[in-house]
């Protein structure tokens, strides 16, 4: 391989490029053949082939995901930071009718060509409210891992300059990454841009933002990227915004029943018999999936450092309830 090739190869991968990479892949091949060494040509052009498959039908071979080839680069690096997801959606514990919506979603964008076919378009931006930890930042990783793209979590505080104008023109450069390279992107406590226009506290930059905010989301989405907003404050998000979003998701605290396959799925192989819950469950009323999670997690690690075979149904109740007081003091906190 001449070094132009190699080249050309660190490029495409620089640059995002699949198609060209493995159309340079395929000239390797054929003077790999024309030099007379047919089994290496075999094998690229297999190579080839097997990456084309996957990349039409979303499945890569093993279970494997395929590391996407694009990550913020220049200004976008201190805007945007990029992770991997493998979570599933099945992962999470969720009511039936979030669960069959975001299903939905997922269906779309696995099929978008096909709508596309039919003059439609898969949804696009989608808006997730509800309390803190209830589950709207891990739905953005396990969309992401559905759909074995990158997820590209925005630092909205990165975003604010003190200088007229900077601010919009970051967005630019968001919305531009958005349309150009293919991903998750999750812009977590977006009330910080999306608040109403024409609130008391409102000052001007606030205001330009918003619109910058509102014009670039009617702008085409030529890549299909997935754009959701995170908020848990939506009763101050400007009413215009509402048409923007294909999908609204509403997040509430578990019930019981949830509550409980949060915590067994979280506790493995330590979860208890049926009989123990009953005295369990006054402990769980009001706690987010979060907090069940990291109460979970709490007797877990001490029974594992302890050598234990089993978690003390009392050790988890006290782990319950200690959440329960901590989340008490916040509410009780001046100006809360």
């Amino acid at each position: 391989m001449s070094t132009k090739q190699i080249l050309a190869l660190l490029n495409s991968h620089i640059d995002g490029d699949e198609d060209q990479l493995l159309s340079i892949a395929l000239q390797i091949a054929a003077q790999e053949a024309r030099q007379g060494r047919s089994d290496d040509a075999e094998k690229l052009k297999r190579l080839v082939q097997k990456a084309r498959d996957q990349r039409r039908t979303g499945k890569p071979a093993g279970g494997q995901t395929p590391i996407p080839l694009a990550r913020p680069r220049g200004e976008l690096q201190g805007l945007v930071e990029s992770a991997y997801p493998k979570v599933a959606l099945s992962s999470m514990v969720l009511s039936d009718e979030i669960a069959k919506r975001l299903g939905r979603v997922v269906r779309q964008q696995q099929e978008r060509v096909t709508l596309r076919e039919h003059g439609q378009i898969p949804a696009t931006h989608m808006l997730l409210v509800g309390p803190p930890g209830t589950g709207k930042t891990m739905t953005a990783s396990a969309l992401a891992g559905e759909l074995r793209l990158p997820l590209f979590t925005v630092r909205l505080e990165a975003l604010f300059s003190r200088f007229f104008g900077e601010t919009a023109g970051k967005l630019r450069l968001l919305f531009d990454q958005i349309a150009q390279t293919r991903g998750v992107y999750l812009l977590d406590e977006f009330d910080a841009i999306g608040a109403r226009r024409g609130d008391p506290n409102d000052v001007g930059e606030i205001r330009r933002v918003l619109n910058s905010v509102l014009a670039f989301m009617e702008e085409p989405n030529s890549t299909d990227s997935l754009v959701l907003a995170a908020t848990n404050h939506v009763e101050i998000l400007d009413e215009a915004l509402a048409r923007r979003f294909d999908e609204v998701v509403e997040y509430t605290l578990p019930d019981a029943a949830s509550a409980r396959g949060i915590l067994e799925r979280r506790l493995g192989k330590f979860k208890f018999a049926s009989k123990v819950w009953p005295g369990i469950e006054s402990a769980l009323e009001g706690l987010s999936q979060g907090e069940l999670v990291r109460a979970a997690d709490t007797v877990v690690k001490d029974a594992i450092l302890e050598g234990a075979s089993k978690v003390s149904p009392d050790a988890l109740r006290d782990a319950l309830e200690n959440r329960q007081t901590l989340k008490g003091k916040f509410r009780r906190q001046p100006g809360r």
